[in-house]
């Protein structure tokens, strides 16, 4: 799914500006990076309220038009207000298509229920790590990456090594030589004649 946001060069700075924006359902941003000046952006408040409910918003590339004009950026940063569902700010990057990029990627982990440690073996599954810092060239990084559990025995672990990747995806922590559990089974629970 690609999102498509609208908005324009923002000329009035200062906390009264932003303020007055927001009361009028607008929202306040930053556009930075590829060695290019910071850009003040205003956008309206509410697509960007429900796309960030959408997990696809937070790791995809997202299009961005400017006064007419595209660019792809990433999200980067957003403030919520403390207590009313109001996005305060929100903060993007731009994104050169050709040159691989560091984002943190939500794992999904599925088949847990199937698994013999869980069905069988009467063990707990604990996921240990929810998110990884990948690198990719932009149009490769994935929305997420799977754990397939089904597999799983009692008193094993899936490392990073274990996660399979889309092509062109590399895990940080792997290409520094730390191979970290993402999930861990529990020893076989004990059955109660054992216990007595």
């Amino acid at each position: 799914m690609t999102f498509e946001l609208i908005a324009a060069k923002r000329e009035e700075m200062g906390t009264g500006a932003s303020r007055r924006l927001r009361h009028a359902g607008k929202l306040p941003g930053v556009v930075y990076g590829s060695d290019v000046a910071a850009v003040s952006v205003v956008l309206d408040h509410n697509p960007i309220y429900y796309a960030l409910k959408d997990e696809a918003f937070h790791t995809g590339i997202l299009d961005l038009v400017i006064d007419g004009v595209k660019q792809p950026v990433l999200l980067r940063d957003f403030q919520m207000h403390p207590y009313k569902q109001q996005v305060m700010h929100i903060d993007f990057q731009r994104v050169d298509l050709n040159e691989k990029m560091h984002v943190k990627v939500p794992l999904h982990f599925v088949n847990a229920d199937i698994a013999d440690a869980v069905k069988v073996q009467g063990a707990k599954i604990s996921h240990i790590i929810n998110e990884v810092d990948v690198r990719a060239l932009p149009n490769q990084l994935p929305a997420f990456i799977e754990v397939d559990l089904s597999g799983i025995k009692a008193g094993q672990s899936v490392h990073l090594s274990d996660l399979k990747l889309p092509e062109g995806v590399e895990i940080t922590a792997l290409v520094r030589g730390n191979d970290a559990a993402v999930v861990q089974a529990s020893a076989a629970a004990k059955t109660a004649e054992a216990a007595e």
